[in-house]
């Protein structure tokens, strides 16, 4: 009796400790709550939110292989000295890119605070000829950056002359006759009526040199960009006008772009530029007049065969006699991977004359090309 009473006793006094230590328990803390990426759908697909803020990130970008070869004017072939034999002979032009781009969303009292940025880094050799051609790493191209809250945007972009009325079709090479300068520093207000009206001002630094022409201002008064535009279910015209500060010359252009079918798109643009101080020192181009001329013309169009392929065609000419054509086929054979092999013709109306302007730097009157691009967006 007295071990059965002496294992009772110990039994009690352990329940009456696990009771006394059950009241004054450690309480482990939940761990924290992971902050995983939260999905941004203001502004379309792929963006995000940047932990800890208001503001969407989207990040995207390409992955690019060109191999063209043919005549040089037609912007396809290349050329280069043997410097061992001494012998001129015709070579791939080829170029490999890498673009980055980002997108900010956020939405402030003022309107949508957004950002806008391209960076290109290539390698391969160069369209052209040039007595030594090795292919290698080409200059890092910061392509765009720029600001915009509201209607007004700041920084690197293409110029408003070009991006307000549109590319010149579906083509690779869309500029056998160019029709715009297209980088530069800017302050740029958009303006949308809501009703199918737009308006754009845009005040531009310009950039690089044409036939002779700075294209950048040379004092502090800035080159000025104005357009128009109406949009409808079938298609938008779209006008635009610039003055180069520089030689003082007027340079407009005008785009109807229509819809005919579901598979079938067209557009026409015809560009007009004015001499100015160009005239004064003999100048052909300039950055909003980069045609041959006073006049140049741009029409073509696309026709979707399916969802995976489509047919585009760019013709093109100036006062100068220069004409081109541009014809390929894009088929996407998976979604984000796009093969496009193009064929590419340059007729240069004033080869051989001593007032030349020759923008491709063709070798010959009649060029022809072709070029085959594999491109991975995502």
């Amino acid at each position: 009796m007295n071990i059965k009473s002496l294992l009772l006793g110990s039994a009690a006094a352990l329940i009456a400790v696990s009771g006394a230590r059950a009241a004054d328990a450690v309480t482990v803390a939940e761990p924290e709550p992971a902050e995983y990426v939260k999905i941004c759908d203001v502004y379309g697909a792929g963006y995000f939110y940047i932990p800890g803020t208001e503001t969407c990130l989207r990040i995207g970008g390409y992955v690019r292989y060109d191999a063209a070869g043919g005549d040089i004017g037609s912007f396809d072939g290349a050329r280069t000295s043997d410097v061992v034999t001494g012998k001129d002979q015709g070579t791939w032009f080829k170029n490999t890119r890498f673009t980055l781009k980002t997108w900010t969303g956020q939405e402030t009292e003022l309107g949508t605070l957004k950002t806008y940025t391209e960076m290109r880094m290539n390698f391969g050799n160069r369209n052209g000829d040039f007595e030594y051609n090795e292919a290698g790493n080409k200059t890092f191209d910061l392509h765009f950056a720029w600001v915009q809250l509201g209607g007004l945007r700041v920084g690197l972009d293409e110029s408003a002359f070009d991006t307000f009325v549109g590319y010149a079709g579906n083509v690779i090479n869309d500029t056998l006759v160019p029709y715009g300068g297209f980088q530069t520093n800017e302050i740029q207000y958009y303006f949308d009526a809501g009703n199918g009206f737009s308006a754009v001002v845009s005040l531009e630094e310009g950039s690089g040199r044409y036939d002779g022409a700075i294209g950048t201002i040379d004092s502090y008064v800035p080159h000025v960009v104005g357009g128009v535009k109406y949009t409808q279910g079938w298609g938008d015209i779209v006008g635009v006008v610039a003055y180069d500060s520089n030689y003082e010359n007027v340079s407009g252009k005008v785009r109807l772009d229509v819809n005919v079918t579901n598979e079938l798109s067209l557009f026409g643009m015809f560009g007009y530029g004015s001499d100015g101080k160009l005239g004064d020192v003999g100048l052909a181009r300039s950055f909003y007049k980069p045609w041959g001329g006073h006049w140049g013309f741009w029409a073509g169009g696309t026709y979707k065969f399916s969802d995976k392929a489509s047919f585009n065609l760019q013709v093109s000419g100036d006062q100068f006699k220069n004409y081109g054509i541009a014809a390929n086929v894009a088929y996407t054979v998976v979604p984000g991977l796009t093969i496009t092999p193009e064929v590419d013709f340059l007729h240069n109306g004033r080869f051989g004359d001593l007032d030349n302007s020759n923008w491709t730097g063709a070798t010959k009157k009649n060029s022809v090309g072709g070029i085959i691009r594999f491109q991975r967006d995502f």
